[in-house]
């Protein structure tokens, strides 16, 4: 259909091969002396069909960013030692998993510490610039490798042995089998190469946080009798000399990210107190030594960021975090005494990744917003004189027209306000009916807004609308509103998503309520998949690694949250769970709809996709099944690049063919500026 109208700018929208454009930029860390910070920079590299990532610098002041890491693959995670002589990072070289390397900050070359079969991560630096704990994994028992299945007969017959489980919690997406596999600390001597364990035992730890005299440990771990069976777990220490590991706090928390006071008084860490049945908001403690746990955001009704982003004032006074807030993610900070919160870095957009030099006067971050990906910024500890440091991808978003969201207040059929987004298509012209996609977002304890999505630029740069909401059950607003679903999942929640479309059809002229279409992934696939079987008022859906039958689907995936939002266990009421299961109503579902699923997917197993698939078939429907091999749940944020691709070009051509879009013109308008 040919689409008229005036159109102001001749750039072009985002385009899937635009992938291999980006430099996704994180993990920044400044210097200790501020003078420069490192950062990694991530690439699609096409030829490889994978990603390469490398270390970069940039001085703070007068001079571009350069490249100061080499390594074939990826590396990632740097650390400047607390002396500013030298850059600790994670490398995969020589066909290994990723190693611990430390090079002069000056540049050279880079020396190797680490030979651990399954890989090291998470380096932290000794305040005395000797040592380097790292995270890893070792095997509890010989591996039934699955590389023996693929052995030449004439070196093995034999099958390999089977897997005895005792565990509940066995696997995990993304990393397969986990019962045979801990990860423990291993500290690493920086100059003798020398590694030692901190801790064993049939236990994971992790999130390590030196005490300021070197001489202590604190960590993660669930050490409990019941940790099988629920999310807890404590802070714990353990002096590096070999002493007896210390648990810290009573085995009532979900407790991360520890880290130490300056004074080594007192150790502040992210987490929530009382019943496993989340969603619960990560809230900010206090624990002194010797002493009890102390919340400090007890009326803050946000969810604090489980990135490690938590960091003390030079003088121990106050504590910096970050918070979902609306739909932006931004930095926070609290005075210790009197519990005064102000906002450092706000407004609309998300900001992470937060780091500090050691006179804690400037703080590094990245920010990104709905129109831009995520860059590397500099500002002082009061957020003052905010600079841009990174501006690696000036020259290809000079190429396109990357809209902007406007935010939009929406009122749900029972009055709960609801935040929802739309960005215009990248093809807009001024007095015609544009088609919309609603995009739903997984989790469903997540939140969409003003952060940059690769996957709604591509969308408006194909020529359609983009409407996303954050229902209830999304994080960054109050705890209640995120537990609004629990016990009947997709009911408000649907009230929600639907209601946000009923807003932008009474209030926006240029939207074609004939060309409609719907998608999302995960907890979004769930409701794509509910809504079709109660609607059919759209033109074309999309459900992405869906869940489709929530009896089938329970005692299958990887993190067991049947129960978390059901409240009952399925053998109890399998009423309940098929009542809510979008396969029940398949024999209502007339919308065309494309069936994503990858097929090491541990979160929504394929089965929950061929179910559906199956169902549609023999009903005689429209509907298209694609499944990606080797790929797992995290196929759109981290798959295979070719596999991103042909992801976006099957939803685009899908949803162009079922309504009737025309291909976008060549010229393409300014970002819409919110209204």
């Amino acid at each position: 259909m040919a689409m008229e109208g005036k159109v102001t700018n001749d750039r072009r929208g985002m385009e899937p091969a635009d992938l291999f454009r980006v430099r996704w930029i994180t993990d920044p860390q400044l210097a200790p002396d501020g003078a420069q910070a490192a950062f990694v920079v991530t690439m699609l590299d096409e030829e490889a069909d994978d990603y390469r990532s490398a270390i970069w610098t940039v001085p703070l002041e007068g001079a571009e960013p350069r490249r100061f890491t080499f390594g074939p693959r990826r590396d990632s995670s740097p650390r400047w030692s607390p002396d500013g002589r030298s850059l600790a990072f994670i490398s995969e070289r020589d066909g290994e998993k990723g190693q611990l390397f430390v090079i002069p900050a000056t540049g050279g070359e880079a020396k190797k510490l680490t030979s651990e079969k399954l890989g090291v991560g998470s380096p932290v630096w000794s305040p005395d610039s000797r040592h380097v704990c790292v995270t890893a994994k070792i095997s509890t028992q010989e591996e039934p490798s699955d590389s023996a299945a693929s052995t030449p007969q004439k070196e093995s017959k034999k099958a390999p042995p089977a897997r005895v489980i005792t565990t509940l919690k066995y696997r995990y997406n993304g990393e397969g089998f986990t019962y045979d596999k801990r990860r423990h600390l291993l500290l690493v001597t920086v100059d003798t190469s020398e590694c030692r364990w901190l801790a064993d035992g049939d236990f994971n730890d992790d999130q390590a946080a030196w005490s300021p005299d070197g001489r202590t440990m604190v960590f993660v771990s669930a050490r409990h009798e019941a940790r099988d069976y629920d999310r807890v777990s404590d802070l714990f220490s353990v002096t590096i000399d070999g002493g007896t590991v210390e648990r810290l706090t009573d085995g009532g928390f979900n407790v991360e990210a520890p880290v130490g006071s300056p004074d080594g008084s007192t150790i502040a860490f992210l987490g929530h107190r009382g019943p496993d049945d989340g969603p619960r908001h990560s809230r900010l403690w206090l624990l002194p030594l010797g002493g009890e746990p102390l919340c400090l955001t007890t009326d803050l009704d946000l969810n604090l960021s489980s990135s490690p982003d938590l960091r003390w004032s030079e003088d121990g006074g106050r504590i910096f975090f970050t918070a979902d807030v609306h739909g932006n993610r931004h930095l926070l900070a609290i005075d210790v005494t009197s519990g005064a919160i102000e906002t450092v870095l706000g407004g609309e957009r998300s900001i992470s990744a937060v780091s500090m030099d050691r006179g804690r006067k400037l703080i590094a971050y990245t920010a990104s917003n709905s129109a831009e990906p995520a860059d590397l910024f500099v500002a002082g500890i009061d957020g003052q004189g905010e600079r841009r440091i990174g501006g690696l991808n000036r020259d290809w978003l000079a190429d396109v027209s990357l809209p902007g969201a406007q935010r939009i207040g929406v009122t749900s059929p029972d009055g709960t306000p609801i935040d929802a987004w739309f960005i215009r298509p990248a093809n807009y012209r001024e007095g015609v009916a544009h088609p919309v996609l609603l995009n739903i977002h997984g989790g469903p304890f997540a939140q969409q807004g003003n952060s940059f999505s690769d996957e709604f630029q591509v969308q408006v740069g194909a020529g359609f609308g983009v409407l996303y909401c954050n229902f209830r059950g999304s994080s960054g607003y109050g705890e209640e509103f995120a537990r609004a679903i629990l016990g009947e999942p997709g009911i408000k929640d649907t009230d929600d998503v639907l209601a946000s479309l009923d807003h932008l059809l009474a209030t926006a002229a240029d939207i074609d309520s004939g060309r409609l279409g719907i998608l999302g992934g995960s907890y979004g696939g769930y409701l794509t998949s509910w809504i079709i079987g109660h609607t059919d008022r759209f033109a074309a859906a999309c459900s992405e690694r869906a869940i489709n039958n929530r009896l089938s689907k329970a005692g299958t995936d990887d993190v067991n949250t049947t129960w978390t939002y059901f409240r009952t266990e399925p053998q109890h009421n399998p009423e309940l769970f098929l009542r809510l299961s979008p396969l029940m109503y398949a024999d209502a579902m007339v919308t065309p709809v494309l069936i994503l699923h990858s097929e090491e997917d541990l979160r929504c197993p394929m089965e929950q996709a061929e179910q559906l698939y199956t169902a549609l078939k023999r009903l005689r429907r429209d509907v298209v099944f694609v499944r990606f091999p080797g790929e797992n749940h995290e196929l759109s944020r981290s798959g295979k690049p070719s596999h991103r691709i042909q992801r976006f070009e099957l939803q685009v051509d899908f949803f162009k063919s079922r309504m009737k879009v025309a291909e976008p013109a060549e010229s393409a308008p300014a970002p819409v500026a919110a209204r």
